[in-house]
């Protein structure tokens, strides 16, 4: 590979949802479906195809080689939408979201009512080790991200994926130490259908855009900045 992107996947239901159930104080968010049957919002569905316009605008030889994306459908959705036809798409069950176990569904006032033994525990791990019963760390996570950066036969490869994502990729690609990977995510939040990417010069993978959405404004349609309850509230 000489280049790599990911794409955030467009809002989806479970988005909105979320932002309404930690707003409300629930602890619990109002999703019918299973995490990997999540639909994208209709502010979803305008950005995955302002994508696709952004890609139409580009000439092909810009586009990316290979097309890799999680099954979940919100990123299948996303991808289908921006390149649609791409002649090397491929899904890959090592691209999904971090799964979240028991305390899957719950905000992170629900994980501290129902779970307050977790918080504790997950506070003397720290996040990167933390495991939910039933679920993965964020270093389980990137076990099957590297697994998968080895397989991938591209010189332009572009993912689509989740918010966590182009976090563990910083950790991954640049060497970006534990604590400076987890306080990068503190105090940022990955907008829905954002592009952030890396070049490989000399050997050395070197990011060269940073959540960059400025295609969605430009194509029609509004970037949003809901986030995962994987890298909030678990």
């Amino acid at each position: 590979m000489e280049w790599i992107g990911v794409i955030r996947h467009g809002e989806s239901n479970g988005n909105v949802a979320r932002e309404a159930a930690e707003s409300a104080g629930d602890d619990v968010i109002d999703i019918a479906e299973r995490d990997a049957d999540v639909r994208l919002s209709p502010a979803g569905e305008q950005q995955g195809r302002a994508l696709g316009r952004w890609f139409a605008s580009m000439p092909h030889e810009q586009w990316p080689d290979l097309v890799v994306a999680s099954p979940y459908r919100r990123a299948l959705d996303t991808a289908a939408l921006a390149l649609r036809g791409h002649p090397r798409m491929l899904v890959d069950e090592r691209l999904r979201d971090r799964e979240l176990g028991v305390l899957d569904l719950l905000t992170t006032h629900g994980v501290a009512n129902r779970y307050p033994d977790e918080v504790v525990r997950k506070r003397r791990l720290g996040k990167f080790y933390y495991r939910p019963p039933g679920g993965e760390s964020w270093a389980d996570v990137l076990l099957r991200l590297r697994s998968l950066l080895r397989d991938l036969d591209g010189q332009r490869v572009l993912l689509f994926a989740h918010e966590i994502t182009p976090f563990l990729l910083r950790y991954l690609l640049e060497g970006l130490p534990e604590r400076d990977m987890l306080a990068y995510a503190h105090h940022s939040t990955v907008p829905n259908g954002s592009l952030t990417s890396w070049r490989r010069e000399d050997g050395a993978w070197s990011l060269e855009r940073e959540f960059e959405s400025d295609h969605l404004i430009e194509h029609g349609a509004e970037p949003t900045e809901t986030e995962d309850a994987t890298t909030r509230s678990a």
